[in-house]
């Protein structure tokens, strides 16, 4: 009998679609990982076979037949897909969704996943006299014929030699019968040895790291590089990378954000004489199916990216670097909602190679990892090059004047340090001229009409703009309750760039954030003028803090450190020490010394004190004994149920019946809370909600949702909303 095909289908569905096997394929093609064309309602779409199966639960007449096979050899290996299916499992998402997130979009279309060439020859009416002949006076035609005459068949670089308009010949003669247009497999570039370029010598802190992660080599290990700014993290990764291409082998380094990519791969090129495969969402389709390749092949020895490069498909692994393991920009917030550290882990398990996490404040849960034995730790405490760590104060916005957000010791601060030659870098998450604009009259404040927000301010644009839903609309000149002038209030990114336009009208100045930095080149750009000291002063967001090296920087300043202290999410405090401590690790590297100004209105605030007196690991050991003693991760697992819909009730009565379910089922070991509305329940024009699980640990929490989903799905309520599920 043939095999019923489970196939995975790039639908929102949390099953596999079974098919019978096409007509006339042999069994053996029928390999796991192979992607197949298939019927899906009135469509045809791609597949990928996931598993093979002598029974179907459908009836025979009610399976369908696939199309045909589209590949010769599996796009995904067994281990790949093997932990593609384990990660459906285990966030509860479609494995269709979750398959699909791991091809390039040329791949789910059903593109051929082999490079190959266009080729071009005569026809065999051509070659044997059967065709009317060419014109003598058709002299470019009759060149390209006798091109093709004397051999089998000729690439585009031979036939452009011919003329600049040689398409345009060759598709005339297309059409004649004289040349048919074939495509080939592209030949795989020779295997060569990839020379590694000196490096600096590594200090005996690193020098440690590197032999530990050596030592690994061929099997399985955890590690957690915890090295304080500056201290040389990326000189680890390079040489522990270098043992790894030096075998054979490839390695795979992710990194947090787009904005890191660049930097990271000049340092990488500039090491080793190898191919990089580059993967990350800026990048054209073509431009990432020609990475994906690249990896797959074992051509590329390193691959980089940035989140989705978890999925890379790798022909050799060897090792896997997860840099800045901390970031919140590992976790997927739409769709399927993975975290690339924890899947690094997984994946690493799986291949038998070692991973490093690496962190100047690394995440709570890594910390507990290797407290439980789980991870080896491995410590830089001192920058390279003889640098000190920067000097840390706070300075209280209760007892100092402030100009538009910047305090009056931090202006001084300013003065003195640009005086000396140093440059200066201001920190403030919130872009835009001003969080809103307001009416001092009758206290009106521009509200977004689809959002529980107000409108951000962009002065230079004149416009209004939702930072949650994208609504866009003009300032107005007079407050539309009571026509009195109204005026932006607070500081974003922009207002500081114009503050400091007048503090230090002779100093040169850039601002980076998403606004400023939005088309294609433009933050390499900004980053390069900073660093050849072009610019003297820079202020910016988020994208400020994430491994950039200003060697030059010799102040930092925190303009609002408060906004992280009082925030809904258990991790907020976490979140805020990590972003100062990485802002502040910006500043003063070599025989330059550095300061760190923190402006605050709490400066008694513990998370503040700590950072100040002990460093993030003071800050760390106090909050992971916080989070036992509540019981949070990483001492428990939590799943979050989302609901969302058009009317403020629906959601609620979805969510009410999710938890009646929930409850029947969990028994002990699972804490059902709420429903509760989001804590901004109104967001683009919907009202949001969410149900919290809480278990102790990983098993009971899987145990009730694979039974809860299955029912959740079949609720009459489920139909009215959009809802999701969020898994740790």
């Amino acid at each position: 009998m043939k095999p019923i095909l489970g196939i995975a289908v790039d639908v929102p569905l949390r099953r596999l679609f079974d098919y019978r096997a096409p007509a006339g394929v042999d069994p053996a093609c029928l390999q796991p990982g192979v992607r197949l064309w298939v019927p899906f309602g009135r469509r045809r779409v791609t597949g990928v076979l996931v598993e093979t199966r002598s029974t179907s639960d459908l009836p025979d007449a009610k399976l369908k037949a696939a199309i045909a096979v589209i590949d010769e050899a599996p796009v995904l290996d067994a281990q790949l897909l093997e932990l593609l299916r384990w990660a459906a499992d285990y966030y509860r998402h479609a494995p269709g969704e979750v398959i699909a997130a791991a091809l390039p979009a040329p791949l789910r279309s059903g593109q051929s996943a082999l490079e190959t060439e266009e080729r071009w020859t005569l026809s065999a009416a051509a070659r044997t006299g059967e065709l009317p002949p060419l014109s003598p006076r058709a002299h470019r035609l009759r060149e390209l014929v006798a091109v093709l005459e004397a051999q089998d068949a000729a690439d585009a670089g031979t036939l452009a030699a011919t003329s600049p308009r040689w398409r345009d010949h060759v598709r005339e003669l297309e059409q004649r019968g004289w040349v048919l247009r074939l495509r080939e497999p592209a030949a795989r570039p020779t295997p060569r040895t990839h020379a590694v370029g000196a490096g600096p010598d590594p200090t005996p802190e690193q020098h440690r790291a590197i032999e530990a992660i050596a030592a690994a080599a061929g099997r399985h290990a955890s590690f957690l590089l915890h090295g304080v700014t500056g201290s040389g993290k990326t000189e680890v990764y390079l040489r522990a990378i270098a043992e790894v291409v030096a075998r054979g082998q490839q390695a795979l380094v992710l990194v947090p954000e787009i904005s890191l990519t660049p930097q990271l791969v000049s340092r990488f090129a500039a090491r080793f004489d190898a191919p990089l495969a580059v993967l990350h969402s800026s990048l054209s389709d073509q431009e990432r199916l020609r990475a994906w390749r690249a990896a797959r092949s074992g051509e590329a020895p390193v691959v980089i990216g940035t989140r989705s490069a978890i999925f890379a498909p790798l022909a050799i692994p060897g090792l896997i670097v997860v840099d800045e393991e901390h970031d919140p920009s590992y976790k997927q917030q739409e769709g399927f909602r993975y975290s690339a550290r924890d899947l690094a882990l997984a994946r690493a398990q799986r291949l038998g190679v070692p991973v490093v996490l690496g962190s100047a404040t690394p995440s709570l849960e890594s910390l507990e990892r290797v407290a439980q034995g789980k991870a080896v730790l491995l410590e830089l405490p001192a920058r390279t090059a003889g640098a000190r760590p920067p000097t840390i104060h706070l300075i209280d916005l209760r007892k100092h004047g402030a100009t538009q957000g910047i305090a009056t010791p931090t202006v001084m601060a300013i003065q003195r340090h640009l005086g000396a030659g140093g440059q200066v870098l201001l920190y403030l998450n919130r872009r835009g001229y001003a969080p809103t604009l307001f009416c001092p009259a009758c206290g009106w404040s521009a509200p977004c009409p689809r959002c529980d927000a107000r409108l951000t301010v962009h002065q230079r644009e004149r416009r209004l703009h939702c930072h949650h839903c994208g609504t866009d609309q003009p300032v107005p000149e007079l407050c539309p309750q009571c026509f009195e002038p109204a005026k932006p209030v607070g500081q974003g990114t922009e207002r500081i760039e114009e503050t400091l336009a007048k503090l230090f009208p002779d100093v040169p100045l850039e601002r980076i954030d998403r606004d400023a930095v939005r088309r294609k080149g433009a933050l390499e750009a900004a980053l390069e003028r900073v660093t050849s000291g072009a610019v003297r002063l820079l202020v910016g967001t988020q994208m400020l803090t994430k491994g950039h090296h200003f060697p030059d920087v010799t102040l930092v300043v925190v303009l609002n450190a408060d906004q992280g202290l009082f925030g809904t999410d258990f991790r907020a405090s976490e979140r805020l020490a990590q972003t100062i401590v990485q802002v502040a690790g910006r500043a003063g590297r070599a025989e330059r010394p550095g300061e760190v100004l923190i402006q605050t209105e709490y400066p008694e605030h513990p998370l503040l004190t700590q950072l100040t007196t002990g460093g993030y690991d003071a800050f760390a050991t106090a909050a992971l004994a916080e989070r036992k003693a509540a019981r949070w991760p990483p001492y428990a697992r939590i799943a979050v149920l989302r609901a969302e819909a058009s009317r403020r009730e629906v959601p609620l009565e979805f969510l009410d019946r999710a938890r009646e379910l929930a409850e029947a089922l969990a028994g002990q070991d699972v804490e059902v809370l709420g429903p509760a509305t989001a804590p901004m329940e109104r967001r683009a024009g919907l009202y949001h909600a969410q149900l919290l699980l809480h278990a102790p640990s990983h098993s009971p929490l899987q145990r009730l949702l694979a039974r809860w989903l299955p029912a959740v799905e079949e609720l009459p309520e489920a139909r009215k909303v959009r809802w999701s599920l969020d898994v740790d």
